[in-house]
């Protein structure tokens, strides 16, 4: 099957580059003077009975005459981009680019291209990604609007640089859309001047390498009712110190890394010259278990981009209270990380939602050993779904037997829905929710 689909690839990267190549290239006087000279080739192969191939070679000349003046631009630039350290998905970037003509000419009339890594996806990428539109397609219907470019990583904005003297300096304002979560790589920049017809661009391009760290979207969440309660904990008052309550004063003891100074006795200090603290016992506070189903075959499927902003609204949400949040997945390996008050801030837990790849080598039972193993020190278990599958009825059904209060959120493709109805879920009415690619804002208000 693959070497079938081996031209078609070969194909989509040819075209895909020189669509690329001439939206840069040509401004849009010169693409609207190429648009009419593939219309006045097409209407003037009869010359006997038209006249239409006159209008052709004249604006094959204009063509012709525009491309040959773009070799007559000269010039040396430097450039230095200030972006902020990061961003977020669907969320303008703006950022500062300072220019410096390194030449002893005045340069006027320059636009400021940025030049990103090649988004386009590997064979194996790009034929995962065909079979899964392929099997998403339904017979006997009209076929919906198609999704976006998965492989689009950013919608960029040309920038206007101001006139530069002899080796003076220019400050340009750029502006760029992310469209996808993860590391945005620039490699460089573009300094732009047209022809004097103005459709030609002449290009110099200045090396420039930056990465940008983009975080996952987030939503609105309404005020929401998390499942459980205080727990006891054995993380020790160390853990304990920044959230929830220590009922019982113990003992003193030497000074541990990591403990609070507020429980500091300065008195014992004092006497024996060495950090001495309060010990606790009975730790009791809330912690919440945010599960993340990334178990896709597409590394860029849109219901797995979704299932991640799901859990980075949550996780910035529960972070402004007083709990802690165990946030598990799975990646070539199983993780768990922990943050709250005095561990980890959500910048963090954004900044690994921003990470976090699918998982197409691995069973889904993997995310359940882990979960499984972790339950017994939670307050509850926000479940973060792809789908609603035997797989994952089954895993609901033993945290369910477990006792563990549960809010499970299943992500659908647009138009779809889950089978089997509510499950193991079926008497707990407001556990279960189905969330729509397209509507997730609108479903996560009917929390």
């Amino acid at each position: 099957m693959k070497l079938l689909y081996k031209p078609i690839f070969w194909g989509y990267r040819a075209t895909s580059g020189l669509w690329y190549w001439a939206r840069r290239r040509f401004t849009p006087a010169g693409q609207a003077l190429v648009v009419a000279l593939m219309v006045a080739g097409a209407l003037g192969v009869d010359i006997e009975n038209s006249q239409t191939y006159q209008s052709f070679a004249l604006l094959l000349a204009l063509l012709l005459l525009a491309f040959n003046c773009s070799f007559w631009f000269r010039g040396r630039f430097s450039a230095t981009r200030t972006l902020p350290r990061v961003g977020t998905a669907g969320q303008p970037l703006p950022y500062r680019v300072q220019v410096k003509n390194l030449t002893a000419n005045n340069q006027t009339g320059l636009t400021l291209l940025e030049n990103l890594a090649d988004p386009r996806p590997t064979f194996d990428d790009w034929l995962r990604f065909q079979l899964a539109e392929g099997r998403r397609v339904q017979p006997f219907r009209v076929s919906q609007r198609r999704s976006r470019n998965p492989f689009r990583l950013a919608k960029l904005k040309e920038a206007e640089i101001p006139p530069m003297l002899p080796q003076g300096v220019a400050e340009a304002h750029g502006e760029i859309l992310p469209l996808r979560r993860g590391i945005l790589t620039f490699t460089g920049v573009t300094v732009a001047r047209p022809d004097p017809l103005g459709l030609f661009r002449s290009f110099i391009r200045v090396p420039a390498p930056q990465t940008v760290l983009i975080l996952p979207k987030r939503y609105v969440l309404p005020p929401v009712a998390l499942p459980g309660s205080l727990r006891y904990q054995e993380g020790g008052v160390a853990l304990a110190a920044h959230v929830g309550s220590s009922e019982e004063f113990v003992a003193l003891r030497d000074y541990r890394h990591g403990d609070p100074l507020r429980h500091i006795h300065w008195r014992s200090w004092a006497k024996t010259g060495k950090p001495i603290v309060k010990e606790y016992e009975d730790e009791f506070f809330v912690r919440h278990a945010l599960v993340l189903d990334t178990f896709d075959e597409e590394p860029n499927s849109e219901v797995l981009e979704e299932a991640v902003s799901v859990a980075a609204s949550f996780a910035c949400t529960i972070l402004t209270q007083e709990s802690l949040l165990d946030l598990l997945f799975v990646g070539n390996q199983s993780y768990c990380f922990t943050a709250g008050r005095g561990l980890a801030s959500s910048d963090q837990m954004l900044e690994i939602l921003a990470s976090v790849k699918n998982c197409a080598d691995q069973p889904f039972e993997v995310l359940e050993h882990l979960v499984l193993n972790h339950v017994s020190v939670v307050s509850g278990c926000i479940c973060v779904l792809q789908r609603w599958d035997t797989a994952r009825r089954r895993f609901i059904r033993k945290l369910k037997e477990l006792g563990v209060p549960l809010l499970v959120l299943v992500i659908v493709p647009p138009g779809g829905g889950i089978s089997g109805a509510g499950g193991p879920l079926a008497d707990a009415p407001g556990t279960l929710h189905v969330l729509e690619v397209g509507k997730i804002e609108e479903g996560l208000r009917k929390l």
